[in-house]
Order: C-alpha cells, then sequence, then structure tokens
C-alpha cells in the first residue's frame, strides 16, 4: 500500500500559519514579479480565482472581495517544507519527496485495517507539530493514492486521509474521477482521450491494453495498470537524478536591451551550471528561450529558442554561459520588449564514466578545480559573491510588493510576541 501526504493550498497555509487572522478570508499567492496567482485559499477558489491567472486580470475582483495578496516568499516555503517531510519521515517507514507539498510514503508491512487510523493520526500530528494542514490518500498504487488525496480536499467529512482499497469503492470514484486530472495524463493524451470518448479514469482503466499502448506507448500503460490497481511506479527513498535542469525569470518589467538581457541569461545559465555540479552530472545540450509578454496584446510578440550541442559534456560555469550568450545572439530582435528568459541543460549523465575526448583542448582536470574553488567561496560568504563577468554582481531585480516577512530563515525577521 503506498500513501501521499499533500498539504493543503501549500502556500496559502504557509502565510495563515503566522497570521490566523486570515483564517476564513480569502487568500492567493503570487509567482515571481507578482506575475500569476500560484496558491489559492478555498475562500479564493470560491470566488472564481483561477490557478494559474495573471493578478492584472483578477485586481479588480481582488480588492472587491478583499482578498489578501502575498508574494511568493520560497525561502520561507522551503523551509516549511522540510520541516513537514522531516516530521513525515520520523512517523513513517518511508517517504518519497515528491514536490515541495508532496511526498509519497510506503507502507509495506502494515496491515490494511491498520491505515485508516495511521493515516488520521499522521495528519493530526503533521497539523499539530508543523502548523500545516495535510490531506492523505492511501491506495495500492501511487497513481491511486494521488487520486484519494485529492478526494480528501473535496470532502471534509473524510476528516484529512482516504483509504482507498476495496475494489467497489475503487470503481466507484474512478467512474466520477476527469481523466484529465490522473496523474501522469499530459494535455496532449488528454485532448486524445475525449476524442476518443474516454472521459473518466474508468473508461481509460476499462480499455484493452493493446489500445492503450497503441495511443500513449509504455507511459500510459503503466498508467491504466496503475488505475486497475497493479503498482508499476518504483518507490525511491532518494530522490532521482534530474534529466533536465532549467532556471528562467519572469522580469519585473519588459528588457529591450540585449546586453541587459545577456546578464540575466547568463545569470540562469551559472545558476543552472552550479545545479549540474550538486548533483555530480554533465551535459551536453543548452538552450535558451525569450519571449515577449504574451498578455499585452498591443505590443508586437516574438518567441524564439536555441539548442546548442557541446562538443565534450561540461558542467563548467564558464563554458555555459559563454554557449547561452553565443545562443543569445543568435535569437536576439531587436524592437520587442522582452518578459521572460530561460536556460535548459539537457542530455545530462552522470560525471563519473563519461567519455572524454581526446583532442579536447580544454584543461578539464584545471577547469573542475577553478569550480570547486567557486562553489567554496559562494557556499562560504553566500551565493553571488563570486561571478563571471557576464553577470551582474546585484542580484536581478525582483517585483515584490506584497513580499511577507522570512519568519524562520531570518535573525531579524522572527516574529515577536508581546505577553
Amino acid at each position: 500500500m503506498y500513501g501521499l501526504c499533500d498539504c493543503n493550498n501549500f502556500f496559502v497555509s504557509c502565510e495563515r500559519l503566522f497570521r490566523p487572522d486570515l483564517e476564513g478570508r480569502p487568500v492567493v499567492v503570487l509567482s515571481s514579479n507578482d506575475g500569476c496567482v500560484i496558491s489559492r485559499s478555498n475562500e479564493a477558489k470560491t470566488l472564481g480565482i483561477r490557478m494559474g491567472q495573471p493578478y492584472f486580470q483578477v485586481r479588480g475582483m481582488i480588492e472587491r472581495h478583499d482578498v489578501a495578496v502575498f508574494s511568493g516568499n520560497m525561502a520561507l516555503y522551503g523551509d516549511l517544507s522540510r520541516r513537514v517531510i522531516g516530521r513525515l519521515r520520523e512517523l513513517v517507514p518511508a517517504a518519497e519527496v515528491y514536490s515541495i507539498d508532496e511526498a509519497f510514503i510506503d507502507f509495506g508491512g502494515i496491515a490494511t485495517e491498520e491505515l485508516d487510523a495511521l493515516g488520521h493520526r499522521l495528519g493530526r500530528t503533521i497539523r499539530r507539530d508543523t502548523g500545516i494542514p495535510v490531506s492523505i490518500g492511501i491506495a495500492p498504487t501511487k497513481t491511486l493514492a494521488k487520486i484519494a488525496s485529492k478526494l480528501c480536499k473535496s470532502y471534509p467529512r473524510l476528516d484529512g486521509c482516504c483509504l482507498m482499497h476495496r475494489a467497489e469503492d475503487v470503481d466507484k470514484v474512478l467512474g466520477r474521477f476527469p481523466v484529465g486530472d490522473v496523474w501522469g495524463i499530459g494535455r496532449r493524451h488528454r485532448a486524445m482521450l475525449q476524442a476518443a470518448g474516454v472521459a473518466t479514469a474508468r473508461d481509460l482503466a476499462q480499455r484493452s491494453e493493446a489500445w492503450v499502448r497503441g495511443r500513449m506507448g509504455i507511459t500510459g500503460v503503466r498508467t491504466w495498470r496503475e488505475l486497475r490497481g497493479e503498482a508499476c511506479i518504483d518507490f525511491e527513498t532518494a530522490p532521482a537524478a534530474r534529466q533536465q535542469i532549467s532556471v528562467s525569470r519572469s522580469f519585473a518589467r519588459e528588457l529591450t536591451d540585449r546586453e541587459e538581457l545577456h546578464a540575466s541569461v547568463a545569470t540562469f545559465a551559472a545558476a543552472c551550471a552550479e545545479k549540474l555540479r550538486r548533483q555530480g552530472a554533465l551535459c551536453r545540450c543548452a538552450t535558451v528561450y525569450i519571449l515577449t509578454n504574451r498578455h499585452r496584446d498591443d505590443l508586437p510578440q516574438y518567441y524564439e529558442s536555441r539548442t546548442l550541442r557541446l562538443a565534450v559534456a561540461t558542467d563548467d560555469t564558464l563554458e555555459l554561459v559563454a554557449r547561452a550568450g553565443a545562443a543569445l545572439r543568435e535569437i536576439f530582435r531587436s524592437g520587442y520588449g522582452y518578459k521572460k528568459a530561460g536556460v535548459i541543460l539537457s542530455e545530462i549523465t552522470p560525471r563519473e564514466g563519461t567519455q572524454s575526448d581526446l583532442f579536447d583542448p580544454v584543461d578539464r582536470g584545471r577547469q573542475s578545480r577553478l569550480m570547486e574553488a567557486l562553489d567554496a567561496v559562494n557556499r562560504r560568504h553566500g551565493g553571488h559573491k563570486v561571478v563571471v563577468a557576464a553577470q551582474t554582481l546585484s542580484p536581478l531585480p525582483v517585483q515584490r510588493a506584497h513580499l511577507s516577512p522570512a519568519y524562520t530563515t531570518d535573525w531579524d525577521q522572527l516574529p515577536v510576541v508581546k505577553a
């Protein structure tokens, strides 16, 4: 049996933890540069505020209904996430972190009749010890556990835990669960399934394996089997190595100057390289993309990307920043205001065992020692202390007009209690 521990409206719950006066009041949290809604309280959902909706589109509704607004405080959310996961790991046999607000649980070896009481006890304990409300779904597969956790949020009478294991119960739930909401069903497959008359998770589970394989491949078959109660997605106690590393940012304002955009892209490439080294890996491909503000119909629109293949796999900041700059020069066009840019590293392989090039002109040993020294200085004195010349010494400007204090990670912003 598997479980999924899912923090309820996580970013909103983090803000409410230090602002109990917000209980019962609609609350939203915004993305970087206060761009889009990325978390909503149940009250905000009732008002019709959609996930991912641009802030400027709902500003009027927010003001009319006295909605509390917060800029994304990732330092706070990351710290509280670590507390939730740390407490969970003390209470269960094994936990696998899936995202900042979700973790799978391995309930192997625990009798099924004990799981409902255990799930409710887990939810109460985590809420008591961290202040964050969670929903726990328990089922024979990870995919069914995801569905069970969603039921918790839709039906308050479940009191935070849903054990879904009897065949008749699973069939009843799948018959009402939209196929597009099933874990592992992407936008393209959702459209295809709906066009084929597959509207619910039960409709998909009742199709033949050959039908699913022919239209969705082996990944679709795995989801199909999981819906039928056959566990096909392994439990990982350690995070899997990432096959792609990406850093991007929406800018506080439209950038029109290439040098200013170049400094941002260089910063993204350097951050990707640092993540690559922490993973102990190398990459062979780097992609740079830029795009204008798609919400501004009054401005000309432009989107372009460029992928460069590296002759030798690398984790070198200097090399990746230089290649990212070269890609940007190819795709940049004057006359546009760029709202977002990003760098993606792909074809990632472990550093150990990667084949070198006999004719490589770069002294890889020297570069590796230089990167080790760079990382050591930035770890000791704080990030962004030593950078390459293409970057800016000051952090990129970010618009966060509604930022809450770093209650748990900054001594100067600790909550003050008066008695």
